[in-house]
This record gives structure tokens, C-alpha cells and sequence, in this order.
């Protein structure tokens, strides 16, 4: 008899025990999950206006960022776009979307130019700007490639470069690596997860 009563007490255990862990699971992202990667401590720029700015100065939102240039072709503007686009789906929550893009053609890409060019997407678009040692000293820590092709001596080259977007999480840990050419709603389900504590 004592065996009947003890036995519906191990499986509610053993219930509890299963539902815990389904709420431990790790979220399942779209994008390439890099938690635990040290991406973003180098990351300490000019914007625009000459402010520096760091991952910190954004706590309590999610944070976008990527590496391009102003005379970039087809990467930059999509992924602009792209962000624009996303933001906007967030209603209220976009307002815990921070997008910042870094240079990675600091030699034609001038502070106003850069405020211009990403404002011109979102007027809340932040744009970093570095000397060419600061700049390779950022994208060596996100290990982002760039490298000037074309007519480099008169000054008409494209810039090659990485053109994924990594995302923060609202205290300010990097958690995701969005390929180019991700969904919108993929990217919207992502950031949203990051947004809820995530």
C-alpha cells in the first residue's frame, strides 16, 4: 500500500522536473547564437556629432550593429532598410532598438555625411566613425574582414566587408550574428525574444 501512495509522488517529481526544463531551454533563435563571445568591448567611437559611444551608453535596448560605408552599393543600404523596416514593426518597441553602423571607410565617409546617410533610413540611426587605427582596431575584435578593391589611388574604390549584423541584448552581452540576407520576420522574432530577457 505504502508503495501506491509513494509512487504518485515520484512522477509529479518527475513532471516538475520536465516542465523546469522546458522552461530552461535556450531560446531557439533564427540567427547564429554567439553568446558568450567578448564582441563589443573594443567598440568605443565617435558618432556624428563627436560624442564617443559605447555598447553601455545603450543599456535596456537591444543593440544592431554592423560595419559599412556610405558609397556601399547594395550591402549597406539593404541592411539599412532592413533595419528601418524592423523597427518600425516594433511600434513602442522600436524605441529599445538602437542600430549603429560603423565605418570601415573612415577617409570619404565624413561625421556629417555618416549622420546624414543613416538618419536618412530612421532619424534614431546612430553612425560610428574612427581613424584607421581605431577602425581596424574595432573590426579586428568583431573579426570583421574589409579591404578597398578598385581604383584605390583615385579614390573611386568599393570597400569588401563583412555585412552581418550582430545584436546585443539589453545588458549589453552579444548574443546574435544575423547573416545578410535574413528575413525580416526571422530578424523581427529574434529581436523580440532578445527584448523580452531572452
Amino acid at each position: 500500500m505504502r508503495a501506491l501512495t509513494v509512487f504518485p509522488r515520484v512522477l509529479a517529481a518527475l513532471l516538475l522536473a520536465s516542465l523546469l526544463a522546458a522552461c530552461d531551454k535556450a531560446p531557439q533563435f533564427n540567427a547564429t547564437d554567439i553568446t558568450g563571445a567578448d564582441y563589443g568591448a573594443a567598440l568605443n567611437l565617435p558618432d556624428a556629432s563627436g560624442k564617443s559611444r559605447s555598447i553601455g551608453d545603450f543599456s535596456g535596448k537591444v543593440v544592431a550593429v554592423f560595419f559599412g560605408y556610405t558609397q556601399c552599393p547594395d550591402a549597406c543600404p539593404t541592411s539599412l532598410a532592413l533595419m528601418a523596416d524592423v523597427t518600425n514593426k516594433l511600434g513602442e518597441d522600436g524605441k529599445r532598438l538602437q542600430v549603429i553602423l560603423v565605418s570601415v571607410d573612415p577617409e570619404r565617409d565624413t561625421p556629417e555625411l555618416l549622420g546624414q546617410y543613416v538618419t536618412a533610413f530612421n532619424p534614431g540611426f546612430i553612425a560610428m566613425r574612427g581613424t584607421l587605427a581605431q577602425t581596424k582596431a574595432v573590426a579586428q575584435s568583431f573579426n570583421v574582414f574589409y579591404e578597398k578593391r578598385g581604383d584605390i589611388a583615385g579614390g573611386k574604390y568599393t570597400m569588401d566587408h563583412t555585412a552581418g549584423i550582430y545584436l546585443f541584448d539589453t545588458k549589453g552581452r552579444a548574443r546574435l550574428f544575423v547573416r545578410y540576407g535574413e528575413t525580416p520576420e526571422n530578424l523581427l522574432a529574434d529581436i523580440k525574444l532578445l527584448l523580452s530577457g531572452k
